[in-house]
């Protein structure tokens, strides 16, 4: 049997047990010799550790090996245990990630190791196996995740800034985590205690013990293993900045027509798509997807193809001297480390657009949200909100929460939604009960105090009377600005508005160089999705340029080859 089904089993998946854990053939384990190495362990043995970098996938041939999860408050439960036929991996050992379980050998084993490199190689030449292996894998972190037990423990209250903050954090990367209530659990209130912390802090407890006081987002990344520190002194073909839907579709379809391709975002993949609720007008789900889901989905595909992700790394400056000299593009990041490519695409999207209102910043994070996931939906329920902005991510926004919240008051600036906003969201939003749409509105005013938002005040732009509502959650759907900060240096050309020009657009801007229509003022450097000027703003156009990029990246590669051999 590949596993002893009968003991300890992940609770959130039993119905899809047999997909977490198909049992693999001899014919199927015959195949794959070619793809690793033969390991072999005594009993009591660990193969893998959590928190430390995972060796890849062991196919277990002869004997048992036990996995259990554990986290940094000393909990250990239970998982698997793999037979002859098992496989041990999950997700995130297609890249080489730090392992999320502890695996021990229960008797002598016998096992072939495959590394994450030669499982690609794998899951793309055994293209049946393969499927069946990416569906296991994917299960089993979304099981991890479900279940909750492993990787960094949280302690605070729930809805605190920094809970929430390092929850979402944690949840659009999809690393799985554990939230413990001080308000209902002594021994983590006495913990807190203990590191001399108020009622307002919070602590974050790693796999390994570490314990950190109200870290940032990186200094957790850190403490968990997500960090890459790896310097990355190779030549690359091609570098994506931003893992949003625009670079996650040039990654995918690069790195599977061959091209070395390494990609990074500040934050999480997905960008800002990945905190839609629901994404309905993408083409192939009528049903509507999230845009977590999707942005996973993508996510795992770049990794499958060895696409290489620096994800938390932020870009601070670009250095484009070296293009016509030595074919090569220099990108500094904020850390220090300096990557090199062929090729680069800026895909760094926007930041979320601050309307001017007084004490906004003060309540980010305390009851002013710029995004509506699940986990503000589960603060909102059954209580009054407001939604400030009127495009489609308002009004995906808006119906999401109306499903949680008693009330969703929608506040624009204009007479109606019809500018801006797709027919079909404007319909539902019309349909709903609870969704109140106050035209000709804006935001005037943020009340509350240190425990977090209490009231918003909102104008009418018209008669210039005001209202005020008691509330402790507001959204902020009011457009972007692009993020081209770090492209200063580079005199790359520029809109008015700071988005990035491309095509015909930069013609003449640098005699001599005729850019591809995704090509920007620099070549070899290209621009996809909300931060190049005049894109449509929308997922599957962002998809579709990431794609038709990559067939001007190879031209740009080819002519620059040809010009090599010449000289």
């Amino acid at each position: 049997m590949a596993d002893d089904s009968t003991e300890t089993p992940f609770t959130p998946y039993n119905d899809r047990r047999h997909q977490m854990f198909p049992e693999l053939t001899a014919s199927e384990m015959e195949r794959m010799q070619r793809f690793g190495k033969l390991l072999r362990f005594q009993r009591g043995d660990r193969l893998f550790a959590a928190g430390e970098t995972g060796p890849g996938m062991f196919v277990v041939l002869k004997g048992t090996v036990a996995v259990t999860q554990r986290d940094g408050m000393g909990r250990v439960v239970p998982v698997v245990r793999h037979g002859p036929g098992g496989f041990s991996a999950e997700v995130g050992q297609l890249s080489g990630s730090v392992a999320l379980v502890d695996g021990h050998a229960e008797e002598e084993v016998e096992t072939l190791l495959i590394p994450p490199d030669q499982l690609r190689a794998l899951i793309i030449a055994e293209a049946d196996l393969g499927e069946r292996l990416v569906r296991a894998l994917i299960l089993r972190r979304v099981a991890l995740i479900e279940a909750g037990a492993s990787g960094p423990v949280l302690i605070g209250q729930p809805q605190s800034a920094g809970v929430l903050r390092l929850q979402s954090f944690l949840s659009r990367n999809g690393e799985p985590h554990h939230v413990m209530d001080i308000t209902r659990d002594a021994g983590a209130a006495a913990l807190l205690e203990q590191y001399s912390a108020g009622a307002a802090d919070m602590l974050a407890v790693c796999p390994n013990g570490s314990v950190l006081l109200n870290p940032t987002e990186g200094e957790l990344a850190r403490c968990i293993g997500m960090v890459d520190t790896a310097d990355h002194d190779e030549l690359f073909d091609l570098i994506v900045v931003g893992a949003g839907p625009a670079g996650l579709a040039t990654a995918v379809y690069a790195a599977s027509e061959g091209l070395h391709v390494l990609v990074l975002d500040c934050r999480a993949y997905g960008g800002q798509a990945g905190a839609s609720a629901r994404i309905e007008n993408y083409l192939g789900f009528p049903t509507g997807i999230s845009g977590q889901a999707l942005a996973g989905r993508a996510y795992v595909q770049a990794q499958k193809f060895g696409v290489e992700m620096l994800i938390p790394a932020q870009a601070k400056s670009l250095d484009c001297r070296r293009m016509a000299t030595e074919g090569e593009l220099q990108l500094t990041l904020t850390d220090g480390r300096r990557l090199r490519g062929k090729t680069m695409v800026v895909a760094s999207g926007a930041r979320y657009r601050r309307p001017e209102v007084p004490r906004l910043s003060e309540f980010e994070g305390r009851g002013v949200w710029y995004w509506a996931s699940a986990l503000e939906a589960k603060m909102c329920s059954q209580t009054e909100v407001a939604l400030v902005g009127g495009g489609n991510s308002a009004g995906q926004a808006a119906v999401f929460l109306s499903q949680h919240a008693a009330k969703v008051n929608v506040l624009v600036r204009g007479p109606s939604l019809a500018a801006s906003m797709s027919r079909y969201l404007i319909d539902r939003i019309e349909a709903a009960p609870n969704i109140e749409l106050l035209p000709y509105t804006e935001l005037a005013g943020l009340h509350g105090d240190e425990a977090g938002l209490a009231a918003v005040t909102w104008r009418n732009r018209q008669d210039g009377s005001e209202q005020q509502a008691a509330m402790r959650n507001v959204f902020m759907f009011v457009g972007a600005d692009p993020e081209t900060s770090w492209l200063q240096g580079c005199g790359v050309a520029i809109d008015p508005h700071g988005f990035v020009l491309t095509g015909e657009k930069v013609l003449s801007c640098q005699p001599g160089h005729t850019p591809a229509p995704l090509e920007t003022s620099i070549p070899g450097l290209f621009a996809v999705g909300d931060v190049r000027s005049g894109s449509v703003k929308r997922v599957g156009g962002a998809i579709g340029e990431g794609a038709a990029a990559v067939a001007m990246i190879h031209q740009h590669l080819a002519a620059r080859e040809r010009s090599a051999s010449v000289v």
